[in-house]
């Protein structure tokens, strides 16, 4: 795992130089401490920063070809290198190093722009060819690893992060509001903006060329379900093909020349992983969990189930609320997007504590709720398509009590509440977002502090509209649960689980975590099941509890799924008061001075969270979106000299 940045140079533009480039990687040093290089050629120049895991002697970047007419850097592994090595050295190339990162350029050389296709990985590419002068950015299927690019001086400015593209004086420092509305909407900003004024991001699955005729962009991958009911193959005969490939994907995905260890939640899909690494691989198990001090979030017992079925080395890191505020300042300088959950925090928190007992590398249960209809929103969405078809079921209360077994405050809770609920959206029940109307609902009421003049502007911005323009032809056609599934992975799972809470938090501590559920051949496995396969009435995940059964502890592929979640408003607050930076960045003051939301309606909603009252979503997602936006302002925005991290780094 590493961090790449680079410049591209159209026309009469200053060509590139070690200078900026190394200023530019300088920012990424926590995505590779181990070492950093530059390189320049022409109008092109080339920035790595390297956390080494393969090929720790030799594996250093940029790597070239034999004739150096291509040259790579490159953020990420390449799972089935080993197996790429071998058939191109019967093509009669010549390899110099033992690294996964050569297979690339092999392959350029071979394939042209389709490397990308016979990747099994997670990566972020930037490839240049020597002889066409012409540089390729690629972004692996899922979007596991980022890119991001910005336009500015004659100059294509590329990163693994935004501060790195923030380190070049040319490069405005100012928000986007639709990127800012969108997040509110849907946690994240829709591909291929962000929440900074000219900075993007390419989507998962895509691929970039930049030469002196422009910049041009196409996808080379992408989700894809079917139309019309899928021919059942046998239960039995899927789960057992589906096992078997997550056999394998754990298998790639265990290739290192480091120690490797793995998530464990308590839930079913980490369980899952530490299951086949213990069963079906040579690779010691070592395991690593988050847990609380409150029993709404924490999933110790379970997760204490599951080390003593496996016999498991294991480590769990407490988290309380005091460490997710003091820390949450650091997660939004790292995620470099507006948070709406504190979630991310925990997990960086984790991640340190990998670091510290000497892992780089940990695999994670995380992408299976989205390949394998995991979530409450899938759930949802079944309802509230059964009950626009019958409304006068006697069956309504009993569905809607399973649905919420381990919330507190469960929109099942009240009569009124749980009507407005499951009725709301019905007139878009054959709309790609039906199953997403609730969250967004929800999450958009945190534009109701934003000053009023930017206030008329984001909501005048149509959120479904944006996701229409992103959504692929003839989506419309597909079963509803592959409409649900498909907006899911391309909004949430990209956008910010695997950025806000995967990459970016795992890159804090300077580790990099694996997802074997994302491995593309599961995908586009589980993607040609029927629907019931994957929720069964409402029994979420079927054909892979099915799969692994015979291998877990009843209790755990029997409990219903629990969301990971973690305290939010009341991480900030000590005894009825605000901490001090939170206090500080909230004060009239500095809301009036950032410009972006209305003092007097967030001195309100803080003061509701200060006494305890803030107890919905909404509530509590506004709370935090706010301060991580004023955290992002005086991080990025605010400092003359440039991007500024908090103390606590």
């Amino acid at each position: 795992m590493c961090g790449i940045a680079g410049l591209y140079s159209f026309g009469s533009a200053a060509p590139p130089n070690k200078g900026e480039l190394a200023a530019m990687i300088g920012a990424l040093h926590h995505r590779g401490p181990d070492g950093s290089s530059t390189f320049v050629d022409g109008p092109t120049g080339l920035a790595h920063a390297r956390l080494s895991i393969i090929d720790l002697a030799t594996g250093w970047q940029p790597i070239a070809n034999e004739d150096e007419s291509v040259w790579v850097v490159f953020n990420g592994e390449i799972f089935n290198f080993v197996e790429l090595r071998e058939a191109l050295e019967k093509r009669g190339h010549r390899f110099r190093t033992k690294s996964d990162t050569e297979v690339i350029v092999h392959l350029y050389e071979d394939l042209g722009d389709d490397f990308v296709d016979e990747l099994n990985g997670q990566f972020a590419i930037a490839l240049w060819d020597k002889r066409r002068q012409r540089l390729v950015l690629a972004r692996d299927r899922t979007g596991i690893r980022p890119v991001f690019y910005t336009q500015a001086a004659g100059r294509l400015a590329f990163a693994s992060e935004v501060k790195a593209l923030f380190a070049l004086p040319e490069v405005p420092r100012r928000f986007d509001l639709n990127g800012l509305a969108s997040t509110f909407s849907y946690w994240s900003a829709l591909p291929p903006s962000t929440i900074f004024e000219g900075v993007h991001c390419l989507p998962p699955g895509h691929r970039m060329v930049v030469d002196a005729n422009g910049v041009r962009t196409e996808c080379y991958w992408d989700w894809s379900f079917p139309e019309v009911m899928p021919s059942a193959r046998s239960e039995e005969d899927c789960a057992e093909e589906l096992r078997a490939l997550l056999i394998d994907a754990v298998r790639l995905q265990l290739r290192s020349d480091v120690p490797v260890g793995a998530y464990l939640s308590g839930g079913l899909d980490s369980s899952i992983i530490t299951t086949i690494i213990k069963n079906h691989t040579d690779t010691p198990l070592r395991s690593f969990s988050l847990t609380f001090e409150n029993p709404e979030f924490d999933e110790s017992a379970h997760q204490n189930e599951l080390v003593r079925h496996l016999g498991t080395a294991h480590s769990a890191q407490m988290c309380k609320r005091g460490d997710i505020g003091a820390a949450f300042p650091r997660a939004v300088w790292h995620a470099e997007a507006a948070l709406v959950r504190t979630a991310p925090t925990p997990m960086m928190l984790l991640a340190g504590s990998v670091r510290a007992a000497g892992y780089k590398v940990v695999l994670t249960g995380e992408g299976a709720d989205e390949v394998f209809g995991g979530y409450d929103l899938f759930k949802e969405a079944k309802v509230r398509r059964f009950l626009a078809r019958q409304p006068e079921s006697k069956w309504r209360g009993r569905i809607l009590e399973r649905l919420y077994p381990y919330l507190q405050h469960s929109p099942a809770a009240g009569r009124a509440f749980t009507q407005r609920f499951f009725s709301e959206g019905l007139d878009e029940i054959r709309e790609p977002w039906f199953a997403h109307i609730p969250r967004m609902t929800t999450t958009r009421r945190a534009l109701q502090f934003l000053r009023p003049e930017l206030h008329e502007r984001a909501t005048a911005w149509d959120p479904k509209a944006a996701l229409r323009a992103t959504l692929p032809e003839g989506i419309d056609r597909w079963l509803p649960q592959g409409r649900d599934q498909y907006v899911e992975a391309h909004t949430l799972m990209s956008g910010y689980l695997l950025s806000s809470q995967g990459d970016r938090m795992a890159m804090a501590a300077s580790i990099e975590a694996r997802f074997p559920f994302l491995d593309h051949r599961v995908i586009e496995f589980a993607n040609r099941l029927p629907p019931q396969y994957k929720l069964r009435g409402l029994t979420e995940k079927y054909i892979l509890k099915k799969a692994m059964a015979a291998e877990l502890p009843a209790s755990i592929t029997n409990r219903s799924k629990q969301p990971y979640r973690s305290p939010d408003s009341s991480s900030f607050f000590v005894d009825g008061q605000p901490l001090e930076y939170v206090a500080e960045l909230l004060s009239k003051k500095r809301i009036e001075d950032a410009g972006v939301f209305d003092a007097t309606a967030v001195g309100k909603l803080t003061e509701k969270c200060r006494t305890g009252k803030a107890l919905g979503f909404g509530d509590n997602m506004a709370f935090v979106g706010v301060l991580s936006t004023m955290l992002l302002h005086d991080q990025f925005i605010a400092p003359a000299g440039g991007p500024r991290p908090p103390m606590a780094l």
